[in-house]
């Protein structure tokens, strides 16, 4: 089989990079481990696909070097991603925070969308493809992989690895890449889940697991990022948007900072209260902001049952930093099972900013995920695959 080059994963970046290697006239082939290809875009945003983000920069992700992700996007921007997409007429819709969604579609047909264009371009997906080992030998190289049983090789020129992280295993997702780096003696980032919900245990357990089901909206920071969104409670600790954004900013160890009235001043509408009815209890006053659930919970810090009239500059202060300044130590995560994204991998000073081929290996690129590239919730991971794949293309 003649092909200019073999893609390792069929996944966001793999597809992409098939599709525009095929719009130059050249040939792929694709070796997806798993019964089909984008399995991880077919779950992304509960099956409706946020697709990409209007305003995405490189600020907004988290590398060693974020210089790197210039080049590539301003090869493939946002603006491409919504023109590819509104070809096949799949249109997008803000929903919050830049998030683009498919108007009356979802991830299915974005997955279908790839499968047929790649169908279209004779380009060839060979599922339940588990690669073994690779071969360089003079500007060939051979890939040895196993499907249904049967032992296989192919060569080409090119060899692209777009293989993703290390989340959701039960998926089929392994460090093949990170491994296959390690080998070639490439610089690998220290790697661990991100965009992932955060644990409690010891004292506290009892008291967030009692919220579970509960969302507020706030701010949550530490000293290198914020975010302003909603928290959940759950039975085993923190979860919702402004947490998963902040884990990608956490260590274990470290605090973080929980604003739970970040558009208002609590000691202000103490005040105002005070003013216009002093008898009103705080747990009145704090229901018009909170659940009642929520409210109860903070009994146990706060004076509920005082009149905002009686209480004391201490009590003020307590009510102050609680509520604006509620400080949480997670125990840990939940993983790789549950994060959305890995933080670290192949180290970027290791490849080519406007190429993506290793500097080590000519013909060898590396794209999406299994780079040191870990973008925020809402569809940044999603431009860089969709990015780094079309680059990669531009070489085949």
């Amino acid at each position: 089989m003649e092909a200019d080059a073999i893609i390792i994963g069929a996944g966001a970046c793999g597809l992409m990079c098939a599709v525009q290697a095929g719009y130059l006239g050249k040939k792929v082939v694709l070796l997806e481990k798993g019964a089909q290809p984008g399995a991880k875009i077919l779950i992304s945003g509960g099956g409706r696909c946020n697709y990409t983000n209007l305003l995405v920069q490189p600020a907004q992700f988290i590398t060693a070097n974020p210089h790197f992700l210039k080049s590539a996007f301003s090869q493939w921007t946002v603006e491409d991603t919504i023109s590819f997409f509104e070809t096949y007429d799949i249109q997008g819709e803000e929903k919050t925070l830049g998030q683009l969604f498919p108007v009356e579609k979802n991830a299915k047909d974005i997955v279908k969308l790839f499968k047929t264009l790649c169908n279209d371009f004779g380009q060839e997906i060979h599922c339940n493809a588990e690669v073994g080992e690779i071969h360089h030998t003079g500007d060939r190289y051979q890939v040895h992989y196993l499907q249904n049983g049967q032992k296989k090789v192919l060569e080409a020129p090119k060899l692209v690895i777009a293989t993703g992280g290390l989340p959701i295993p039960k998926m089929g997702a392994t460090d093949f890449a990170l491994r296959y780096a390690r080998k070639l003696g490439l610089q690998v980032e220290q790697t661990a889940p991100a965009l992932v919900p955060l644990t409690i245990t010891g004292k506290d357990e009892e008291w967030f697991a009692s919220l579970s089901g509960n969302a507020v909206f706030a701010e949550v920071s530490n000293d290198k990022a914020s975010f302003e969104e909603n928290i959940l409670f759950t039975h085993w600790g923190l979860s919702g948007p402004a947490i998963l954004q902040i884990s990608s900013y956490w260590k274990a160890g470290e605090t973080i900072k929980i604003n739970l009235l970040p558009q208002q001043n609590i000691s202000s509408l103490i005040d105002t209260e005070r003013k216009q009815q002093g008898k009103t209890l705080l747990s009145t006053l704090m229901h018009r902001y909170f659940t009642r659930k929520f409210t109860d919970a903070m009994g146990k810090y706060l004076p509920l049952h005082q009149t905002v009239a009686a209480l004391t500059k201490a009590e003020m202060e307590e009510i102050h930093q609680r509520i604006h300044e509620f400080c949480v130590k997670p125990a840990g995560d939940k993983g790789y099972d549950k994060a959305e994204v890995m933080r670290g991998g192949i180290s970027t000073g290791e490849l080519s900013s406007k190429t993506l081929e290793s500097k080590a290996q000519p013909g060898l690129y590396f794209g999406g995920e299994c780079l040191d590239i870990t973008g925020w919730l809402g569809g940044y991971n999603f431009q860089w695959a969709w990015a780094s794949g079309f680059v990669i293309a531009q070489q085949l």
